[in-house]
């Protein structure tokens, strides 16, 4: 039995899709659907049942000689969400339950950090998992600030030696894009947002630069398909021996332009663009660049290649965005 946290939204109804795929369907999302459309991320595919939140610990209690993993991708992952103590009961209080739950029951536990840990990165963006390297981390909101400071409490129990779950392993997701994160409003994907101006062929808008080094719409990011994030996670599950901190991106920075240009051209048209003010409430906390360092995930066996950005781009549009039925 597998259970999958979050497991509505977007990254997790990926996961379970990818499951139900390779006919795993001993599989329990904990998450609420609510009464927007987000019950459509699951409805093409079969799992063993929804649980509730509040319904969470019962059941986990009920089955815990039956769960082998915990994929853990619940979490408020808005960046701009200032209530804290909301952000920390659901990203790193529940995390911390569900790692003590894996550790005492003998059961894998993935669970989604994230590139917000590097801040500005000025440190770099190596999946470095030494506790000195994690401390040095300053997030720049506290989304980033509650995945980063339980990254450090995984790090301060593996050096102080105590127990671990069979296997634990902390995924630092990049920008993640595709299908299933209709529901994010103002945090979905570039793409999602612009698609329907592309389509209609008139002129799209990304932000202006506020930093000399980038011209308007070359702010870079490391943006990897949803698709490739899933294949890594089953990897995982496959190999429990794999245990550490891992970044999960393409390896290579690319602008907001070609972002923008890939999805124009998916459509085979040329691109219009135009460059707009950043909100003020922004600039300062802004990141112009962030490139995973996937050198670890490699040396640790993974061996698939990272969708392209333009392929990734054109699957998603045509595949997707494109039809009538959008979803995975």
């Amino acid at each position: 039995m597998i259970i999958v946290t979050g497991g509505v939204g977007f990254i997790g109804s990926c996961i379970v899709a990818k499951l139900d795929e390779l006919n795993i369907h001993d599989v329990y999302v904990v998450d609420w659907l609510g009464t927007d459309d987000r019950w459509k991320n699951l409805a093409k595919h079969e799992l063993g049942g929804i649980i509730l939140p509040e319904q969470m610990d019962d059941f986990l209690e009920a089955h815990k000689s039956e769960i082998t993993a915990v994929i853990n991708m619940g979490a408020i992952s808005t960046t701009t969400e200032r209530d804290v103590d909301r952000i920390l009961t659901n990203n790193q209080q529940l995390a911390w339950k569900l790692w003590c739950f894996c550790r005492d029951n003998n059961a894998q536990f993935i669970y989604a950090s994230s590139a917000a840990t590097y801040g500005s990165g000025e440190n770099g963006f190596d999946d470095n998992a030494s506790l000195d390297y994690l401390k040095s981390l300053r997030p720049l909101n506290p989304y980033g600030w509650s995945k980063a400071s339980f990254d450090v409490k995984v790090a301060r129990e593996i050096a102080e030696g105590r127990a671990t779950p069979k296997q634990y392993a902390g995924l630092k997701f990049f920008n993640v894009y595709g299908p299933n994160e209709y529901h994010k409003g103002g945090q979905k994907s570039v793409i999602a947002h612009i698609f329907p101006s592309v389509k209609n062929n008139e002129p799209v808008k990304l932000f202006k630069s506020y930093n000399p080094n980038y011209k308007d719409g070359w702010q870079l990011r490391d943006f990897v398909y949803v698709k490739d994030v899933v294949n890594v996670i089953v990897w995982l599950l496959q190999h429990p021996e794999v245990n550490g901190l891992f970044n999960v991106g393409t390896g290579k920075a690319r602008s907001f332009y070609d972002l923008a240009k890939a999805t124009w051209n998916a459509l085979g048209l040329e691109e219009k663009i135009t460059f707009v003010d950043m909100p003020e409430s922004i600039r300062d906390r802004y990141q112009y660049f962030t490139e995973a360092n996937m050198s670890k995930l490699r040396e640790a066996g993974y061996d698939k290649p990272m969708t392209s950005l333009e392929e990734g781009v054109a699957d998603y549009v045509i595949n997707y965005l494109n039809k009538e039925d959008p979803y995975l």
